[in-house]
């Protein structure tokens, strides 16, 4: 199976992270250190990730998630990025 050889992984993490430059959002980062994880656990041999496609979908997606749980956390929000109001434009 392709999808089970760990260098597929890599290279579609390295993909992604060279699309986060051109698309600044640390939405695509996230998947590329989900890729990456899911490359390294098929490299070290993690048993069952190897022969089972829904597993390898399922590691992706949570490591994905735990990736950008800590670039959110670490990067944080920009300054800027969150408006708040303060005033109402029709009180005046």
């Amino acid at each position: 199976m392709m999808l089970s050889t760990w260098w597929t992984w890599m290279i579609a993490a390295m993909v992604l992270a060279v699309l986060e430059v051109f698309l600044p959002a640390q939405v695509l980062l996230g998947f590329a250190i989900g890729a990456a994880g899911v490359g390294l656990g098929l490299l070290i041999g993690i048993p069952g990730l190897a022969g089972s496609l829904p597993a390898l979908a399922l590691a992706f997606a949570v490591m994905s998630l735990i990736g950008w749980f800590i670039l959110r956390r670490v990067l944080g929000v920009y300054k800027g990025q969150v408006k708040v109001w303060e005033s109402d434009v029709n009180e005046d």
